[in-house]
């Protein structure tokens, strides 16, 4: 499975950690990412989603079906 938020699309990124010396060494910059599961009452079913802390903000914001349904269009 990649590590990528399924609401959001969020991905990691790839950069360089820069020392004093001026010396580049690769780093990863990973997405905050939780698996969480989800209760759809007018489905009456539960769904198992890999989403970031943003994603869980705007879930408890707009609830779970308005976003899978803005994620179906």
């Amino acid at each position: 499975m990649s590590r990528t938020c399924d609401i959001t699309g969020k991905k990691g990124l790839v950069g360089c950690l820069v020392s004093h010396s001026r010396r580049h060494v690769k780093h990863k910059q990973l997405p905050n990412l939780q698996t969480k599961r989800f209760y759809i009452p007018e489905e009456d079913r539960w769904v198992t989603l890999k989403v970031s802390a943003a994603a869980l903000r705007t879930i408890d914001k707009k609830g779970i079906a308005a976003v899978l349904k803005e994620q179906a269009l």
